[in-house]
């Protein structure tokens, strides 16, 4: 089995396994598998979990594709890459809880290999996981945060603070001047031992779900009245900006002409916008304000 198959057919059990994990959490809805080809080679399966008890939409999607192409916002500033064929597969999730309480998330673990004429041209890997909540616990977010220090800890003692920095930098909507969420890990372009940096991948696809579903143990079933709602749908609108402005996935899936309704699945299935809309103070909602930048969240 070549490094590439590896990683496919890990990446595939992973969907599996997460969308069973979901399904039980649930306890409602099940996926739908949407299979897809790609014509320029390649393809895939989109799951998407709607109006469920829990979550209002979970999608998660595994792609395996190929091209001969690279789009600008791969190859801008990797000359080597020029000319070169290229295949990269991933699975990616984002969860749209039906709860305000309850954080929205995503996740995301990927492959890239390059070759021209036949020979090893280039390869990484790239990925992580971050939390967006709207009424922010702090219980729920150190866990998220020692669960990804404990797993990055077999891989050096640098690991998590590199990677939970990268993460705090790359999820930063510089319009708003705000990070996404309370952070997680980001990783790209890693590229040194093969062994061990799937071993990472695997730490950090197999870690998502032991860093997610206590908190939604916690909290799926916490009352909320139509104003944390509204909120909610509100704070979604950054997800949104973030997506469709920012996110390299995103980009890099419709310049290398993906699939749109893969690509946008990300997108929560309702959401708003409210000008100049600025929260009572010291409400509920003001103090989310607080968590929207860089924090150490280790004791």
């Amino acid at each position: 089995m070549t490094e590439f198959d590896r990683v496919r057919t890990y990446l595939t059990d992973l969907q599996d396994r997460i969308c069973a994990a979901i399904e039980q959490a649930d306890g409602q809805a099940r996926f739908v598998e949407d299979a897809w080809q790609r014509p320029e080679g390649g393809g895939g399966r989109t799951r998407v979990l709607r109006d469920g008890a829990v979550f209002e939409q979970a999608g998660i999607g595994f792609s395996d594709v190929s091209g001969t192409r690279l789009p600008p916002s791969a190859s801008a500033n990797r000359p080597e890459l020029a000319g070169a064929s290229w295949r990269a597969t991933g699975v990616s999730l984002v969860f749209h809880p039906r709860n305000p309480y309850l954080p929205t998330t995503h996740a995301n673990v990927r492959y890239f290999r390059a070759e021209r004429d036949g020979q090893h041209v280039a390869s990484w890997f790239g990925g992580g996981f971050d939390l967006t909540p709207f009424y922010p616990f702090d219980e729920d977010v150190r866990h998220w945060h020692h669960t990804a220090a404990q797993l990055c800890a077999p891989f050096g003692p640098t690991r998590y603070a590199e990677h939970k920095r990268w993460c705090d930098e790359y999820f930063f909507l510089k319009h708003r001047n705000e990070t996404r969420g309370v952070g997680g890990l980001f990783f790209d372009d890693l590229h040194g031992d093969f062994e061990t940096d799937f071993a990472y991948l695997r730490a950090v696809g197999d870690g998502f779900l032991d860093a997610y579903l206590p908190i939604v143990e916690r909290r799926k079933d916490t009352p909320y009245s139509e104003r944390e709602r509204e909120f909610q749908l509100y704070r979604r609108g950054r997800y949104v900006e973030f997506n469709l402005v920012y996110d390299r996935g995103t980009l890099f899936g419709l310049q290398s002409g993906g699939r749109s309704e893969s690509i946008l699945m990300s997108l929560p299935p309702r959401v708003r916008w409210e000008y100049g809309f600025q929260p009572d103070a010291d409400s509920a909602e003001a103090r989310l304000a607080s968590y929207l930048v860089p924090r150490e969240w280790l004791d």
